[in-house]
């Protein structure tokens, strides 16, 4: 298992003493390997025993703004939080805290696949004990759902790409859309920008954003770049075969 931050151990610890969290899983990079502490974000999952109404979001949203206050500060901590009655849908949609704030998402093919090949638990079940196994056929699935749905919308509005944060995740994002499509596999952030489609001088911006370094890219070139590498591979992810 991976060491991980203080703040998971923390929030771990919150959880327990709730009494209707069974688990809590960890995906993303920091189950890769590719964790890079204040740039990366620290994806999670709870499993809880039972629906979370009203009440229990609210409790959780609380907790969560009181640890982004203190031992999260500046981690961009975030947890799906699955009723295990609702894990096998994968259309299901449950409450998630990100960037500081409590929304409904689903627990996307994407997630799944990490958990299943690199996920382990900080409390409770394997995550192998949870899921079915990730196969190279659910990996292609899920890659496309994701470029056929978000990425589709954020290929539709242009002018959010002007947001450098948006425009770095897009390039990243399309060529580990474009990995998995291929084949079957998932492709960590900091692998994706040596095969994005970012020019050289432009990789080496994203490699030092990547490694915390405060460096700037220029604003409109970027996010032109960023928009029609989304769109061309939003376009070949719809034009693609049976997978």
């Amino acid at each position: 298992m991976t060491a991980v931050p203080e703040a998971v151990d923390v929030l771990a610890g919150e959880l327990a003493e709730l009494g209707w969290v069974s688990d809590l899983l960890v995906a993303g990079s920091l189950a890769t390997g590719d964790y890079r502490p204040f740039v990366s974000d620290l994806d999670l999952v709870a499993i809880t025993e039972g629906p979370v109404p009203a009440e229990r979001r609210e409790t959780l949203a609380a907790l969560h703004r009181k640890l982004d206050d203190g031992a999260a500060k500046g981690l961009k901590l975030g947890c799906v939080y699955v009723d295990e009655n609702r894990l096998a849908d994968a259309d299901a949609e449950h409450p998630t805290w990100t960037h500081g704030r409590m929304v409904q998402r689903i627990l996307s093919g994407i997630t799944r696949a990490e958990l299943a090949r690199h996920g382990f638990a900080v409390r409770g079940r394997d995550p192998g004990d949870l899921l079915p196994a990730s196969t190279p056929h659910s990996v292609r699935v899920a890659a496309r759902a994701e470029l056929t749905g978000y990425w589709a919308w954020a290929a539709r509005r242009p002018w959010i790409w002007l947001d450098p944060e948006l425009a770095d995740l897009g390039l990243t994002s399309m060529a580990r859309g474009r990995h998995a499509l291929a084949t079957g596999d998932l492709l960590t952030k900091s692998r994706a920008i040596e095969e994005s489609a970012a020019p050289g001088r432009l990789k080496e911006q994203l490699r030092a954003r990547r490694s915390g370094t405060d460096t700037t890219s220029p604003r409109w070139r970027t996010a032109w770049i960023a928009w029609t590498d989304c769109r061309r591979t939003v376009k070949a992810a719809r034009n693609a075969g049976d997978l």
